[in-house]
Formats: C-alpha cells, sequence, structure tokens
C-alpha cells in the first residue's frame, strides 16, 4: 500500500473511532507505532486539524471534511471501460455490482457523464453467450468460500469426465473464461473451461483443500509454463 493511501486509510479511521490511540491504529492499519506517528506528522504538517489528548488518542476537529473525490478525464475513461466490460461478460453480481458502483461514483460526481454508452473508449469484442456465463456466480461464489465443486466437464474432444475441484480464480481470455482449480484427481492444477462445464454440484463430502493450495502457486505454476512454451 502506497503512503498516500496510508494517510487516507489514517484519517478515515481516526474518523471513525475516535479518540483513538496510536496502538490501535498501528495495529489496524498493519504498520509500527513509530510510523503512525510520523504519518500524524505527515498529516499535520499537511493542514490535517488532528489533536491528541493523552491517555486517550487522537481526534479531528469536529467540523473537517475531506477533500471531495476528483477523477481526471483519463480515470473516468478507465473507469467507464472497466464498468463496460465487467456488465458484459461477468455474473449477474459482479455485473450489477459494477453498475451500482459507476452510480455512486457518479452521485459525487454531477458535473460528469459517467454513461458508458456515451464513452469514446468502448469494449466492442463478442461477449460470452449467456450460456457460457451460466455458472460464472457459483464458481465465484465457491472461490470466495474456499469450497469445492464436482464437476461434470466435456472436454475439446468431447469426452466427459467428472472431477473434484477446488476453484481457485477465475480468469477471462477475450470471448472465453476458464476456472483455475485444483483437481483432485490429477492432484494437480486445471484449468476448465466455463462453457465445457455441464453442470456444479456440492459433493457430499467437501473436505479442505491441501494447506499448500492457493492462487500464489497456482499463478507460479501458470508463468512457469508459459516461460517454457516461450
Amino acid at each position: 500500500m502506497r503512503k498516500a493511501e496510508r494517510l487516507f486509510q489514517l484519517v478515515n479511521l481516526i474518523r471513525a473511532h475516535q479518540p483513538i490511540t496510536a496502538e490501535q491504529l498501528a495495529q489496524r492499519i498493519g504498520v509500527s507505532v513509530r510510523s503512525i506517528y510520523r504519518y500524524i506528522d505527515d498529516l499535520s504538517l499537511s493542514g490535517i486539524p488532528l489533536y491528541g489528548e493523552p491517555g486517550r488518542g487522537y481526534s479531528l476537529q469536529t467540523d473537517f471534511e475531506l477533500a471531495p473525490l476528483t477523477l481526471n478525464q483519463d480515470e473516468i475513461a478507465a473507469l467507464m471501460l472497466g464498468v463496460e466490460m465487467l456488465s458484459k461478460s461477468t455474473g449477474v453480481a459482479l455485473a450489477a455490482a459494477a453498475r451500482s458502483l459507476l452510480s455512486k461514483i457518479g452521485a459525487v460526481l454531477p458535473s460528469h457523464s459517467l454513461s458508458p454508452s456515451s464513452a469514446a473508449l468502448r469494449a466492442l469484442s463478442e461477449a460470452p453467450s449467456g450460456h457460457d456465463l451460466r455458472h460464472w456466480d457459483r464458481l465465484h461464489l465457491a472461490i470466495r468460500q474456499k469450497s469445492p465443486l464436482l464437476l461434470s466437464y466435456l472436454s475439446l474432444d468431447n469426452s466427459p469426465s467428472q472431477r473434484l475441484i477446488y476453484p481457485i480464480g477465475l480468469f477471462y481470455w477475450g470471448g472465453k473464461w476458464t476456472v483455475g482449480s485444483w483437481c483432485t484427481v490429477r492432484k494437480a492444477y486445471r484449468d476448465f473451461r466455463l462453457d465445457r462445464i455441464s453442470a456444479l454440484t456440492e459433493p457430499n463430502e467437501p473436505g479442505a483443500a491441501p494447506v499448500e493450495v492457493n492462487l500464489d502457486a497456482y499463478m507460479r505454476q501458470q508463468i512457469e509454463a508459459w516461460r517454457q512454451i516461450t
């Protein structure tokens, strides 16, 4: 996390929990108490009206407000393009969250048009069909909950199989989604195309994934595999 982000987080924590001690702030942000003292000095020098009370902690002047949200034209363009791409190519829940986010930002930027349909930067590539995305939300939930799924799959040569998988990540390849997973049959990381999944069910005895199975390990394997190809 950049220093500017830590300072912004620090101000919000003090505003929400004032008075709050340096020790409590250090624990919440994950830095040393010495760093908190430095950040407090930086904020005071920049004009943030902070004051400390011995034995109680830091507080903000009651009428203090952070500067309103500001975005430049490139940031607005990136935001609208990202929302359009998410709306077209993900599951129902995340697409709705993207549109909700855009409307919330639009409420504090009334001087800007935040309609993706009027933007000069557009996502015009063909989006996955509804059939291809029918399992997206369930896989996304399983990833968040770290829960396994029984997968009925049809390979590219139309051979059917069933796998017990632990989904790790969803990856978009410009028209096709894959789910990166730990396959308990192969005892290895495997990728499955969402449009080739015929069914997903809950296993009777789910169990937990091996402790070494995680997204970082999966990505390291992917990077190594790409290096061997190139």
